[in-house]
């Protein structure tokens, strides 16, 4: 499994510009082959940051994910709303069975 974390920071004046494409991009992702699950939240120190969190079968589904075009008009709209550049982090990772 491959684990993606991420933030945008947005302005104050395009936060909500920055939030609505974001839930946008999280709901097209949800429908994509291998996303396993795909979320948005507001980060309760910082209310202009928005962190990511996505969880992708493989290494390839993911990869097919970055080529959609929604993928490029987010990242198009995240270099358009956010106030500096985010994170973008991608973690290989073994569930254990308890």
């Amino acid at each position: 499994m491959i684990i993606v974390t991420g933030t945008a920071t947005a302005r104050p004046d395009s936060f909500e510009a920055l939030l609505q494409a974001s839930l946008d991009h999280v709901a097209r992702s949800r429908t994509e082959d291998g996303c396993i699950s795909h979320s948005v939240q507001i980060d309760a120190e910082d209310p202009l940051t928005l962190v990511f969190f996505e969880r992708w079968r493989d290494m390839a589904a993911l990869q097919l994910h970055f080529r959609q075009p929604g993928s490029g008009e987010f990242i198009d709209a995240v270099k358009t709303y956010a106030d500096r550049p985010g994170t973008l982090d991608l973690f290989e990772a073994t569930a254990i069975e308890r």
